[in-house]
């Protein structure tokens, strides 16, 4: 979070340590909740851990938090729409069906 080091990074889920991270940066963090070892990492950093809780009451209007999210491309967005319409380009949930399929032989 270049330029934002003053502010609350804020997750909404659960806060877990990764070990592929070598220096954990000095990090101000509120979310649901944290794995001891991820809390650990960040108050020895030099960071805080807080609650959605205890944010609210801190910031109650939100100043100075930054809400952090994950990728919007899913795989299940691939097959919103009307699959078979013309010029449509989404992905039918089934295969085409085969003679044989789901039959014992």
């Amino acid at each position: 979070m270049k330029g934002k080091e003053d502010r609350f990074a804020v997750i909404v889920g659960p806060v877990v340590d990764d070990t592929r991270v070598l220096n954990a940066p000095k990090l101000n963090v509120a979310a649901l909740r944290f794995t001891e070892s991820a809390r650990a990492r960040i108050t020895k950093a030099g960071g805080q851990c807080i609650t959605l809780d205890q944010l609210i009451l801190k910031a109650p209007t939100g100043t100075n938090t930054v809400l952090l999210r994950g990728n919007k491309n899913r795989e299940a967005k691939k097959h919103f729409g009307a699959p078979g319409v013309p010029h449509s380009n989404v992905k039918p949930y089934a295969k085409h069906r085969s003679e044989h399929s789901g039959t014992a032989i």
